[in-house]
Formats: C-alpha cells, sequence, structure tokens
C-alpha cells in the first residue's frame, strides 16, 4: 500500500483556523504569536523600507480606497513617470537614513510595454547598485515582464490582495480577485520574492479579514511579505468616510497573519501615523518586524523622522535609560 499523501489545508480550511485564532482571548493570541515570531525571527529586529511613487495619478482602475483613481474627484495632481536620476537620488536618501528595502509603485493598471517599463528596469538597477533590497508594484504584471524584472535585479513584486474574494466586488470592479492572483503567480514563476498583504477599514467583516489571510496563507510558498494596512481615508474617494478601525482589531490582524504564515515579514503598513506610539510597539509584540519610513506612503502621509527615532529609542530602552 502506497503511504497517504496528505494535501495542503484548503482557503475555507484554513479561513476557520484564522477566525479560531483571531477570537481567541486577545492575550492568550499575543502570547502565542509572540511565541512564534521568537521561533522563526530576531525578536528586536524591525526591517526598515521607503516607498517612492514613480508615477502618480490618473490609474484607470476604480479602487474605492485610491486618490490615484481616474474615477474619484480626488484633487490629486497627476505626475509622469520620473526620471532614473529622481529614484537614484531617493533611493540614496532612503540608505542613509537607515532603509534596507526600496519600494517603487506607479499607478498603472497593468506594466506597461516600451521606454517606461525600461526605464523602471534601470531603476531597478540603480537601487540595486546601492545594496538595497528592491521592490515595485506597477499593477497587474505578465510572465515576460516578470523575467525581465528578474534579470535587472529586482527581489520582491508587491501586489496586494486588499481584501477576501467575497468583499473585492464591493471595493474594485475594474480588475478581478483572480487577475490579481495571476499577477502573483507570473512573479513567483519568475523567481521574484512576494510581497502580498491587504488593507483593514474597507468595510470588510471579521470574517473578510481571515479569508484575505488564509488566501495568502494557501500560496505555495507563502508571502516573503505581508504588508497590512490600515485605510488611510482620503478626500474624493468612495470610502473617504470610512471608521477607523479599533486597534485591537488591528492587532489581531497581525498576530493571526504571524500564526498563519511564521516565515513572513509582516509589515507594520500605511496608518501607523495614526497609531501611539504604544499600538506600534503592541503591533510589533504581536508580530510585525517592518515598517515604512519617511514622510510620504504613495500619497498617503507617514510617521515623522522624529516619531521614530522616539519609537526606536523605547524599543532599544535607551529612553528609559535617559529617563533614569
Amino acid at each position: 500500500m502506497s503511504p497517504t499523501t496528505l494535501s495542503a489545508p484548503s482557503t475555507p480550511e484554513l479561513t476557520l483556523l484564522a477566525l479560531e485564532h483571531y477570537n481567541k482571548p486577545l492575550l492568550e493570541l499575543l502570547y502565542e504569536a509572540h511565541s512564534v515570531h521568537r521561533e522563526y525571527h530576531a525578536e528586536s529586529e524591525i526591517q526598515k523600507c521607503v516607498l517612492l511613487s514613480i508615477k502618480t495619478g490618473g490609474c484607470p482602475e476604480d479602487c474605492g480606497y485610491c486618490s490615484q483613481s481616474a474615477h474619484h474627484d480626488s484633487k490629486l495632481p497627476r505626475e509622469p513617470l520620473v526620471s532614473v536620476e529622481t529614484v537614484r537620488e531617493a533611493a540614496q536618501r532612503a540608505k542613509e537614513a537607515g532603509a534596507q528595502r526600496f519600494c517603487m509603485g506607479a499607478a498603472w493598471r497593468q506594466a506597461p510595454e516600451g521606454e517606461p517599463f525600461d526605464r523602471v528596469l534601470q531603476m531597478v538597477r540603480e537601487v540595486k547598485a546601492l545594496g538595497m533590497e528592491a521592490c515595485v508594484t506597477l499593477g497587474m504584471l505578465n510572465p515576460e515582464q516578470a523575467v525581465k524584472l528578474k534579470e535587472a535585479g529586482l527581489d520582491a513584486y508587491n501586489h496586494n490582495l486588499d481584501t477576501s474574494r467575497t468583499h473585492y466586488p464591493n471595493i474594485i470592479s475594474t480588475r478581478t480577485y483572480d487577475d490579481r492572483l495571476d499577477t502573483i503567480h507570473s512573479a513567483r514563476a519568475a523567481g521574484l520574492t512576494v510581497c502580498s498583504g491587504g488593507i483593514l477599514g474597507l468595510g470588510e467583516s471579521v470574517d473578510d479579514r481571515c479569508a484575505m489571510l488564509a488566501e495568502l496563507a494557501s500560496l505555495d510558498p507563502q508571502p516573503e511579505s505581508v504588508p497590512i494596512n490600515l485605510l488611510m481615508p482620503m478626500k474624493g474617494t468612495p470610502l473617504q468616510d470610512a471608521p477607523q478601525v479599533p486597534i485591537p482589531h488591528l492587532i489581531r490582524t497581525i498576530a493571526v497573519a504571524r500564526l498563519m504564515m511564521p516565515k513572513a515579514r509582516v509589515r507594520l503598513s500605511a496608518g501607523r501615523i495614526t497609531l501611539s506610539q504604544e499600538a506600534q510597539i503592541l503591533a510589533f509584540f504581536a508580530g510585525a518586524n517592518s515598517i515604512f519610513i519617511g514622510d510620504k506612503l504613495l500619497t498617503a502621509s507617514n510617521s515623522s523622522l522624529s516619531g521614530d527615532q522616539a519609537l526606536f529609542a523605547a524599543l532599544s530602552g535607551s529612553s528609559a535609560h535617559a529617563a533614569n
């Protein structure tokens, strides 16, 4: 008799597991997530990243949260694809500020062909020449483009799922959930690492959050980076009046992401500017181990340099020493 082959858990099975974790008493959940975090990661290591918008506005997608969508009256100025020199200078400043990873985002539905794409390839080469990790998010990506990005030295491709498959049509109608998964598969097939996460505050339920995490956890291999974003409501978008997500829900989501994807970097991403120092420290305890530094995340405001300096001082213990 041949040995029994155990199949990988399905997304519905993983969703039930995520819900089981999510609904645990918070302190129990934090203990479990922190224990897993310590098993797979250096406890005090937090990767610093910088995200630059290299082409802003005018996107044909209708994502309900995004000020860059051409469908929304957000008054955001449109800016064409920046120069390679602009990226080189920004990446150099990011490195000097302590960033290990430099990310570039362009408001495209689909990565273009021709000179714009060749320019992005050169941007990647410039970032790599500085000794930094390079990540881009350019919209949908075909397999040939993914291979070219890999050959240019790109480390990671970002393509968020945003929310659950069920809730997704309430937020976006111009691109399907499977379109997003196809792009992730193209990046993976080319040998790129995957950065994919979601946004909290899109009117989703707890079930939606857990289903999104389950979808990510079901990928084989799992994403190396999982950004957890808090919605930054933008004027002129359908979600401009969305209520703020309670902090315990953010912490629970991060903890479940850590339990479901133990090897991934869980990135505390957009919306960090709205969090107190204490909330951020709790997020790190729950399993987050990467942040974006710098005053902008594409078009949204980010935490200040002085705020981040105080945060890392608190984490290191130097502020406590100074107080004594």
